[in-house]
């Protein structure tokens, strides 16, 4: 493979400062690929709790660094030890990477170029298109869904992409439809998929299970009032701060807790094939698309303007 590559990456130097910069690439291992990127999808969640600087203590955390875990491309070169799993001009999904020296890659996938493990890289169907970025998303929610003794939700606070992912999969697994909390009216429509209101709107007390993808510290209160005897709250979301609630209520229902956390490959297979046996749909979902050149734009669009469920920087012209 070539040698003395480069990249344009989207590179956080602080918190709210970001800059579109060139940087030297990692030379490629025997068991690597590289990667040439067409698109990256902006996570509201983690990447604006890195913009911001709200990020609490992380492994690899630390400016400057390069954000997005939601990449795809195609296949530009292949490391010897690779084999036939992979092929020169595949599309594939990347979950991020760490290949830029000393800038950090966290999760480093918010650039023109990667290079990274022939193993992290997934081959995705053509059909998916931008619409594949959102797999890593998709994958979180069913990896929330898939834990040992879950229940499937039949209450999600928060209608943004992750909360309509969970409500989708859900549907997929054989699911009833749940009920989706969402405050925003310019977020409700749920193309008629399971009802959506506000929480002043629904009387119910005896939810079973409650999925929070809301990133709200302080709901925990307010979910428990809504718990059934014995029923369960699943964080799938991420929190910035503290978490804590009133322990009288949570005792008399005898409340469980649970945290979902990163997903595995086991979740992204399940997704896929979801969606190759028509189960489940990404249509809609992504609803903005901005140049790399304008990522500075494009971040804060995505993290301010409420009509933007998903922003994607599209780097198929990236010099």
């Amino acid at each position: 493979m070539g040698q003395g590559m480069n990249t344009l990456a989207v590179v956080l130097e602080a918190p709210e400062r970001l800059a579109l910069t060139r940087l030297p690439l990692c030379e490629p291992a025997s068991e690597d690929v590289v990667v040439d990127i067409e698109w990256s999808g902006i996570s509201t969640g983690t990447e604006r709790l890195l913009w911001s600087g709200r990020m609490p203590p992380f492994p690899g955390m630390g400016y400057p660094l390069v954000p997005g875990y939601e990449s795809v491309g195609r296949i530009s070169a292949i490391g010897a030890a690779v084999g036939g799993t992979h092929r020169v001009g595949d599309r594939v999904f990347v979950p991020g990477a760490r290949c830029y020296g000393e800038v950090r890659g966290l999760f480093g996938g918010a650039a023109s170029r990667v290079v990274v493990p022939a193993a992290r890289v997934t081959a995705v169907d053509e059909s998916l298109g931008v619409s594949a970025v959102l797999l890593a998303l998709a994958a979180t929610a069913r990896h929330a869904l898939a834990a040992p003794g879950a229940r499937a939700p039949d209450l999600i606070v928060g209608h943004g992409v992750l909360g309509r992912l969970l409500a989708r999969v859900a549907l997929a697994e054989g699911a009833m439809a749940p009920t989706v909390w969402e405050r925003d009216a310019a977020r409700a429509d749920s193309d008629g998929l399971y009802p959506v209101c506000t929480p002043d709107d629904d009387p119910r007390r005896d939810y079973r299970a409650i999925y929070d993808v809301s990133g709200d510290a302080g709901i925990l209160d307010a979910l428990i009032g809504r718990l059934a005897p014995g029923g369960e709250i699943t964080l799938a979301g991420f929190y910035a701060g503290a978490l804590s609630f009133d322990f009288p209520a949570a005792f008399m229902r005898e409340a469980r807790l649970r945290i979902a956390a990163e997903w595995k490959d086991a979740d992204l297979q399940a997704v896929l094939a979801h969606l190759a046996a028509g189960r489940l749909s990404l249509d809609g979902l992504v609803t903005h698309r901005l140049d790399a050149a304008d990522a500075a734009q494009a971040y804060r669009q995505a993290f301010e303007d409420t009509h933007c469920l998903k922003m994607v920087l599209d780097w198929r012209h990236a010099a």
